[in-house]
C-alpha cells in the first residue's frame, strides 16, 4: 500500500506542474491501535518559530490550488444560502421550528446517504464524485431561484416555504454522497505531512467567504430580493464545478468486490476497536451537538432580541469570520503538536463565547449590539480551531483504506447534530432563543472542562 501511495502521489504532482510530493514512510505497526510512533507523519523534530513558519505550503501544489478554487465556488454558494435560506425561512413563517424543520430536511438524506458517500469515497475516483455533486447542487439552486423570480415562493403563497425544505432534501443527498470524498481528498493531494496545512487553509478559505459573503447578501436581499442570491449561488456552483473539472486523478481506488453493505460494517468495526479515532468521533460529536444550533438560530437572536434587519446579521455573520481567519492561519502555521489540547481548548473557547453572545444583551441591555460583535468574533476563533483540529485529527490517524469510510462518520455528525437544532427551534418558540441555544453553550462548557481533566488520551494527540 505504500508504494502505491508514494507512485500515485508523484503521479499527482506530476500531472499537476509540481515536483514530487515527501511521501515519509509511516509506522504501519503504530497505526494497529490507531496511533503513530516517534518521528511519524507530522511529529515534527524542530520546534515552533518564525524562521520555520509553513502558512501556505499547500499551494505549493497545483492540484490543491485548484481544489481551492473549487471549494471557494462552493463555500460561497454555501454561505450565501445559509443566510438567505435562514432569512427567507423566517421571514416566510416567523417560526423558530420552522427554522428547525429546514435543518432537518437538510438533515434527514445528509445522515442516511453518507455512510455510502464514504465507502464511494474508498471506492470511486473522488474527482467524478465532487464533479457531479457541484452540478447538481447548482441545478436544485436554479430552480429554487426561477420558484422566487415567478412567485410560485412568496408570503402571499402560505406554505410555499415547503418548497425550501425539498431542495434541502435534495441538497442534503447530494452533500451526504459527496462530503467524504471532499474532505478525503485533502490527504491524497499533498500528503499527511501537511495535512493540518491544507485543511486550515481550506478553513480560512471558507471563513474568509463568511466575512466576505453576508455583507453582500445583506444589501442583495435588500435591493433586489432573495432570489438574486439564489442566482448568485448557481453560479458559484458552475465555478465550482469548472475547477473540479480541471484537477487531475488523485490516489487510488482501494476498495474492490464488496458490497456497499459489508464496506460500510467493515468501517464501523474498524472504528470501534481503534480507541483514538473513537473519542475523536464521540468527542467532536458533542461538541458539535451542543453549538451547532446556534447557526440556523441566529435570525431568532438578531430580529427578536438584537432587534437588527438582514444587513445587521449579515454584518454579525462577516464579523464571526474575522476570527475564525485569525484562527485558521495560526493552525497553519503552526507544527503538528499537542492538537488533541488545541481541540479542547477551541471547544472551550467557543462555549464562553456563545455564553457571552446570546446572553450579554440581557445583562447590558445599552451594549448589546456591541458585545454581540466581540463575542461573535470568539465564537468563529473557537469554530474553526473545533473544525479544522477534528478533520485534521480523525485524517491522520485513520488507515488510508478506511479514510473514506471514517470522514463519512465525521460528516455523518452535522446530519445528526440537526435533530438537536430542530429541538432546539422547537424549544426556542417555547423558552427563548437566548436560553434554548445559552443553555448548551453552558453545558458545552461544563464538558470541555470535564474532558481537559479526565481525558489525558485525547490532550496527549499530536
Amino acid at each position: 500500500m505504500e508504494s502505491q501511495t508514494k507512485s500515485s502521489n508523484e503521479e499527482l504532482d506530476k500531472a499537476a506542474g509540481d515536483p514530487p510530493a515527501d511521501s515519509s514512510v509511516v509506522d504501519s505497526g503504530a497505526r494497529g491501535n490507531g496511533g503513530r510512533g516517534p518521528g511519524s507523519f507530522g511529529g515534527g523534530s524542530s520546534g515552533f518559530s518564525l524562521r520555520n513558519l509553513r502558512t501556505l505550503t499547500s499551494f505549493k501544489s497545483g492540484t490543491f490550488r485548484l481544489y481551492f478554487a473549487a471549494m471557494i465556488g462552493q463555500m460561497a454558494a454555501m454561505n450565501m444560502q445559509m443566510i438567505a435560506r435562514s432569512l427567507l425561512v423566517f421571514q416566510l413563517t416567523g417560526s423558530g421550528t420552522a427554522l428547525g424543520v429546514m435543518a432537518l430536511g437538510n438533515a434527514l438524506p445528509m445522515l442516511f446517504f453518507s455512510l455510502f458517500g464514504g465507502v464511494i469515497a474508498d471506492r470511486v475516483q473522488k474527482k467524478y464524485v465532487l464533479l457531479w455533486g457541484q452540478a447538481g447542487n447548482g441545478v436544485v439552486s436554479l430552480v429554487v431561484a426561477f420558484a422566487l423570480v415567478s412567485g410560485l415562493m412568496s408570503e402571499e403563497r402560505s406554505g410555499s416555504w415547503i418548497l425550501l425544505v425539498i431542495a434541502a432534501l435534495f441538497q442534503g443527498t447530494i452533500m451526504g454522497l459527496m462530503m467524504p470524498s471532499r474532505q478525503a481528498m485533502i490527504a491524497e493531494i499533498v500528503g499527511e505531512e501537511d495535512l493540518m496545512n491544507a485543511v486550515a487553509l481550506n478553513t480560512f478559505g471558507m471563513n474568509a467567504l463568511r466575512l466576505l459573503a453576508p455583507v453582500p447578501v445583506g444589501f442583495m436581499i435588500y435591493v433586489w430580493d432573495y432570489g438574486a442570491v439564489y442566482f448568485a449561488m448557481t453560479a458559484m456552483y458552475a465555478m465550482a464545478t469548472f475547477f473540479v473539472a480541471l484537477m487531475p486523478k488523485t490516489g487510488t481506488i482501494t476498495l474492490q468486490g464488496k458490497g456497499a453493505i459489508q464496506d460500510v460494517k467493515d468501517g464501523l468495526v474498524y472504528v470501534r476497536n481503534e480507541p483514538t479515532l473513537l473519542l475523536i468521533l464521540v468527542v467532536t460529536f458533542i461538541v458539535v451537538l451542543l453549538s451547532m444550533p446556534y447557526m440556523m438560530l441566529l435570525p431568532a437572536l438578531t430580529e427578536d432580541v438584537l432587534l437588527v434587519d438582514s444587513r445587521g446579521f449579515g454584518v454579525l455573520l462577516s464579523i464571526s469570520g474575522i476570527g475564525a481567519m485569525a484562527g485558521s492561519l495560526v493552525l497553519a502555521s503552526l507544527p503538528n503538536k499537542r492538537r488533541g489540547l488545541m481541540l479542547m481548548l477551541g471547544s472551550l473557547v467557543l462555549g464562553i463565547a456563545l455564553i457571552g453572545l446570546f446572553f450579554s444583551s440581557s445583562w447590558f441591555p445599552s451594549l448589546s449590539w456591541p458585545l454581540a460583535l466581540f463575542f461573535i468574533v470568539f465564537v468563529g476563533l473557537g469554530q474553526t480551531t473545533r473544525m479544522t483540529l477534528g478533520n485534521t485529527l480523525l485524517q491522520y490517524y485513520v488507515k488510508e483504506e478506511f479514510r473514506g469510510r471514517v470522514m463519512a462518520l465525521y460528516f455523518m455528525e452535522f446530519g445528526l447534530t440537526s435533530f438537536g437544532v430542530f429541538f432546539t427551534g422547537v424549544l426556542t418558540d417555547v423558552i427563548g432563543v437566548q436560553w434554548s441555544v445559552g443553555g448548551l453553550a453552558i453545558i458545552l462548557v461544563i464538558f470541555c472542562i470535564f474532558v481537559l481533566i479526565f481525558s489525558p488520551r485525547l490532550r496527549k494527540l499530536d
